[in-house]
């Protein structure tokens, strides 16, 4: 078995108003849950201004946060606290195309398997595809189009907005981590294989000391179906490993926005978003 890493993990951010604001309606999705690769052992989400809170896990499985303020307020703030204890999973043996690509699966995955307005390609950026899909094996296709588009689309914080489609982001050949994520969906579910965008941490550190604090950043990489849910980050060019905090899992970005809602008033600003990370154990 990897090696296990004790996390602990914080993330604030929110929005401020010019002005304020009379009422808003709110999701947060910043809470790891308990899975295959990962333990949480304790969790909360604190709100400001404080209201009451409801939880409850949504169609993907991830864990969502609600909450109503029927006061006014100039700002909004969320704070997620977590401990999780993280390991990399065993990369096991792929199903074949045959398998993969039978009616019981491809019905079992179509949500993952159709294109979003996200995650939607066309054109030069599919040209390599028949070529990946002699490939032996699913793992090998999927490390050859994360290869591809890491050498293809740079990462540049900046470079594109939150709203970013994976066509804008390969046509400027250029964004950050949820853009590279995008095009990777892309190709993969162009090749009739199941593909889902994962949500999370990463601890930047490949060698992280007990007690240091760093600051971190909110992630995005990529699970496939190769038999069972298998990660990839194509922005960092590895797999899934001890490092990554899983929140939640969906179809693209829209589906696990760390914070969204609607509210009655003026413009608003995102706060700058604070993710650190310690290693505890």
């Amino acid at each position: 078995m990897s090696e296990r890493l004790g996390m602990s993990i914080r993330h604030h951010t929110g929005f401020t108003y010019d002005g304020v604001a009379k009422a808003s309606y709110n999701e947060a999705r910043m809470t790891p849950r308990s899975l295959g690769t990962q333990q949480v052992q304790t969790s909360k989400i604190a709100v400001r201004p404080v209201v009451p809170v409801s939880t409850h896990i949504d169609y993907f499985g991830t864990i969502v946060t609600a909450f109503d303020i029927q006061e006014t307020h100039p700002k909004l703030e969320v704070e997620a606290v977590s401990q999780v204890e993280s390991w990399a999973a065993t990369l096991e043996t792929p199903l074949g195309w045959g398998d993969l690509r039978s009616e019981r699966l491809t019905d079992r995955f179509s949500e993952f398997l159709l294109p979003t307005h996200r995650t939607a390609l066309v054109g030069s950026v599919l040209d390599d595809i028949t070529a990946w899909q002699k490939l032996a094996d699913v793992h090998q296709c999927a490390e050859a189009a994360s290869d591809y588009v890491r050498n293809e689309v740079f990462y540049v914080p900046g470079a594109t907005t939150v709203s970013a489609t994976a066509q804008e982001a390969w046509d400027r050949r250029k964004g950050v981590c949820q853009d590279i994520t995008h095009v990777t969906i892309g190709l993969l579910r162009s090749m009739g294989i199941p593909a889902r965008y994962v949500s999370g941490y990463l601890y930047p550190e490949q060698e992280p000391l007990i007690g240091d604090m760093v600051e971190g950043e909110s992630h995005a990489w990529v699970e496939y179906f190769s038999g069972s849910w298998t990660g990839i980050d194509p922005t960092n060019g590895v797999r899934e490993t001890e490092r990554h905090i899983i929140v939640g899992h969906g179809r693209d970005y829209d589906d696990v926005a760390p914070l969204k809602g609607v509210y009655q008033g003026p413009e608003s600003t995102q706060l700058g978003v604070v993710v650190e990370i310690r290693r505890t154990h």
